[in-house]
Parts: C-alpha cells; structure tokens; sequence
C-alpha cells in the first residue's frame, strides 16, 4: 500500500492541519480550551488517521481509519461554519478553508473506493 507519506491526500491534509494552526493562533483567548482545541484536534485527526490505517495494512482496517478521516474532515467543516459565524474567520478565508476540506474529503473517498476494489 506504499508509505503514507507520499500520499498527496495525506501531505494535503499536514498542510491543512498546519494552516488550522496558524489561523486559531488568532482566536480569543478565551476560547483556547474551547473551538481552539477542537478544530485543532479534529484537523490533526485527519493524516493521523490516514497514516495509521496505512501502517495497518489490511485494506478494510485502511478503509476504517479512512473514515474516520472522512468523519473528522465533516467535523472541522462543521467548526470552520462556527469559526466564521462567530466573527472568528472572516467569510473568504472560511470559504478558503472549506474549499480545501472538501477537497482532502473527496480524496479520502477516492482512496477508499479504490481500496475496496483491491483484493
């Protein structure tokens, strides 16, 4: 199943990750323990996910960890929508954030339909 780390979906998804960081770094203080802490766990849970399915590897043990990244992709659009609703993201940069997702997320579906046609 090759190394993860040169999965394009997973270098997407760091990337992601990385740019979450960077834009929560701005967020009230007062929500560090709060939509801070959870955006950023549920974008990290995403090449995490990819990662160890890949280690895994047993196709319907990859194809589990697969969505559960997919689950977590759904869980950060979710914040992202909270994020600019609350002022936090401005509207391009959610639109931004969103695009890039749905981008991982369907490339996440792409992985598994092609992980359930292998043997």
């Amino acid at each position: 199943m090759g190394n993860f780390k040169e999965l394009l979906v997973w270098k997407k998804s760091i990337e992601f990750v990385t740019e979450i960081y960077e834009i929560t770094a701005s967020f009230p203080s007062e929500e560090k323990f709060g939509l801070v802490s959870q955006i950023r766990r549920s974008a990290v849970s995403i090449p995490s996910n990819i990662a160890e399915g890949n280690a895994r590897r047993s196709s319907a043990d990859y194809i589990q960890f697969l969505k559960i990244a997919r689950g977590s992709g759904a869980e950060v659009e979710t914040q992202i929508i909270i994020s600019k609703n609350l002022g936090f993201i401005e509207d391009v940069k959610s639109e931004e954030l969103t695009s890039k997702i749905t981008e991982i997320m369907k490339m996440i579906n792409g992985l598994i339909n092609y992980l359930k046609t292998k043997p």
